[in-house]
């Protein structure tokens, strides 16, 4: 429901929208359980103008991997604990194991913590490689099709919302080549249904050019 005039004015102005979007967060930011909310709430938000599909990539730091695992189980557990008491659709990636949630309300939405876009390459192709070690592919054949159907995430977003950052990390570097970037000023402790609507009026304003 829009809270304000303000929300509402924005989302007058809404004419068109992604299909699907993904949204880059810092694990920094989640700490509080309010941040954790906001990840079901920047769903149902997505669900309110139309977008069918949402990603959210959370950026680990370089903490070292035995540490990192320990906060990626943390994270974990602490979105699941959030979602299970709403009806968004969710499946969490992690390196460590897949987790879904399962509801009936969409859009559907993919949560992918540390599970960066170099390490999901790699693991496409040692896939391919196995693939055409065992007969069961030529390397003729290998084309941008073949690595897309072994990445997990298949889908390609139209638009990257990056919040508290002017940088990308490297999550979905194959699929998002030709994505729509959009920055905020705020980080996610501070983000809002309003910046949300601010990056669908910049992205609907934009002539997409496909890498032309």
């Amino acid at each position: 429901m829009i809270s304000n005039l303000y929300e509402r004015r924005l989302f007058d102005q809404i004419r068109e929208v992604p299909r699907h979007v993904v949204l880059v967060i810092a694990e920094k930011d989640l700490d509080t359980v309010d941040a954790y909310k906001r990840i079901s709430a920047f769903a149902s938000w997505c669900n309110e103008i139309g977008i069918s599909r949402v990603t959210v990539y959370i950026n680990m730091l370089r903490l070292g991997e035995e540490v990192n695992q320990r906060l990626r189980s943390q994270i974990v557990q602490r979105i699941t604990d959030c979602l299970q008491s709403t009806s968004v659709t969710a499946t969490i990636y992690s390196p460590d194991a897949p987790e879904t949630i399962s509801r009936e309300e969409t859009p559907a939405v993919s949560i992918s913590i540390g599970y960066g876009g170099k390490k999901e390459l790699v693991q496409a192709i040692r896939s391919i490689a196995q693939e055409v070690k065992n007969k069961e592919l030529c390397a003729d054949e290998i084309s941008e099709d073949t690595i897309s159907a072994h990445l997990i995430f298949k889908e390609e977003p139209e638009l990257v919302i990056r919040t508290g950052e002017n940088r990308l990390t490297d999550f979905l570097i194959w699929q998002a080549v030709y994505s729509e970037l959009y920055f905020t000023e705020v980080n996610w402790a501070n983000f809002r249904r309003m910046d949300l609507l601010r990056a669908i009026r910049d992205y609907q304003k934009r002539q997409r050019r496909h890498g032309l």
